[in-house]
């Protein structure tokens, strides 16, 4: 079928995924005037993993005017808890407690609700949107010596073919990485790889109170397990391991995941009355970026550009953030503010290396005994629990004073590995050779079975 073009297939700019980072960037630029088609191959609602946000993204929704319907959605998570097999006790953070107390929780989403809210308001700002379309090409060369467009192939769900001409394309793909898969230029990360095993439970065991919503980390000795509770009763369950440890898998994965869950007594015991719903699902290796974020008329946000292992709940966090910091940029680009443009350019490409590369400092580290020591017995000396608390917050792009004593929390963190030389050693050979076990494995668990189990 020859590809059909239209009026009006000449927009400003075609955005590529209906996630929380495109959705955004598309209502923000379609609201400063801009014509803008947001593209997205699913049908919302649809499922997606992911349901933990932070405290810096309560300001961001209301930037986007949505903080209300968001929270509406939502259970408040003031803080989180870390449990260990090792420690006897249980260690509880509070966002309050930060560094700027002003952002004191976030909340847990059902993604399918939040994507769609995010999408219908790109469309209430005047985005043109279309669901169940697929980009199969972006050409950006396409317009040089011409009429400076690239060109954005699209495919619908009963097949028909069109195309685009926009002046500028962003990829927010997620996890797809369209336009870092066509340039060849996306790269595991050579010093983590994980891999999760997850499902939805009725009737878990959780917090009272106040604090029903705080998320609860687990460490068992594969990895660790997030406990997440959600507004509608249910709880987000998962282990994330290494893809080595996965590969042991014998029976389904509904059973390994209980199996799984049986490794670690203090979470099987929460999960003891639980039934687990619609079955076990899986995701396979993580961790990866790009060798560039951005080109001539073309960016890369959120997954799109890189993904970082789910630990502290960073995803949506730093995907929204990027779709802000890229909308500054592109709208002076594309009103000709060449020198305004530039400026927002560069930080945007220093956004995006700065968060993932904090939070992946923590998260190569989560399963070290030095690790799991400071989080179990954490210190507020010279404020580094303030420190880390903004970190695990989101606070990464403002003025709040953590860089140095994060330089003193790594400080502490690498004298704890000396008093534990022959531990900390031990766990180092483990990730080393799990690590390269993983780098060698070969593609994704299987996705989804159906199948209802009794905790």
């Amino acid at each position: 079928m020859a590809l059909q073009e239209f009026t009006g297939s000449s927009p400003d700019v075609v955005v590529i995924g209906g996630g929380p980072a495109g959705s955004t960037v598309a209502a923000l630029l379609a609201d400063k005037g801009h014509d803008v088609v947001l593209i997205e191959k699913a049908q919302h609602p649809r499922f997606h993993i992911g349901e933990s946000l932070l405290p810096m993204n309560m300001p961001l929704f209301d930037r986007l005017g949505i903080r209300t319907e968001v929270e509406a959605i939502g259970i408040a998570k003031y803080g989180a808890e870390f449990v260990s097999p090792w420690h006897d006790h249980t260690s509880h953070f509070f966002f309050g407690e930060a560094m700027d107390k002003s952002f004191p929780y976030a909340v847990h989403v059902r993604r399918a609700e939040l994507d769609e809210l995010l999408f219908r308001l790109a469309a209430k700002r005047g985005a043109r949107t279309f669901e169940g379309h697929k980009v199969t090409e972006v050409d950006t060369e396409a317009g040089k010596g011409g009429d400076d467009r690239a060109l954005v192939k699209v495919k619908a769900g009963d097949g028909t073919e069109t195309s685009w001409r926009p002046r500028f394309v962003i990829d927010a793909s997620g996890r797809d990485t369209l336009l870092s898969n066509q340039f060849d230029a996306k790269q595991r990360s050579r010093k983590h790889a994980s891999a999760a095993l997850y499902g939805h439970f009725a009737g878990a065991q959780r917090n009272p109170g106040r604090y029903e919503g705080n998320i609860t980390l687990f460490w068992f000795d594969h990895g660790w397990f997030w406990f997440i509770p959600l507004r509608d009763g249910t709880t987000s369950v998962g282990a994330v391991a290494s893809p080595a440890y996965f590969k042991q898998r014998k029976g389904s994965l509904t059973e390994f995941l209980m199996e799984t869950i049986a490794l670690a007594p203090k979470l099987a015991e929460r999960l003891k009355d639980a039934t687990l719903l619609e079955g076990a699902t899986s995701t396979g290796n993580y961790a990866y970026d790009s060798k560039f974020c951005r080109g001539d008329r073309f960016m890369m946000i959120g997954d799109a550009y890189a993904f970082v292992d789910p630990m502290f709940s960073s995803g949506v966090f730093l995907a929204m953030n990027s779709a802000f910091e890229s909308a500054t940029a592109v709208n002076h680009w594309l009103k000709g503010e060449e020198k305004e443009a530039e400026k927002a350019f560069r930080r945007f490409e220093k956004v995006m290396k700065h968060g993932p590369k904090m939070f992946s400092w923590f998260i190569y580290r989560i399963t070290s005994p030095a690790i799991r020591r400071i989080f179990m017995q954490p210190q507020n000396v010279w404020r580094m629990q303030e420190a880390l608390l903004s970190i695990l917050a989101g606070d990464l792009f403002r003025d709040t004073p953590v860089g140095p004593r994060f330089l003193g929390f790594k400080l502490v963190y690498y004298v704890s590995c000396i008093t534990i030389m022959p531990q900390a050693f031990k766990t180092w050979a483990w990730r080393r050779k799990n690590l390269k076990e993983s780098l060698e494995a070969s593609g994704p668990l299987p996705v989804r079975e159906s199948v209802s189990v009794k905790g």
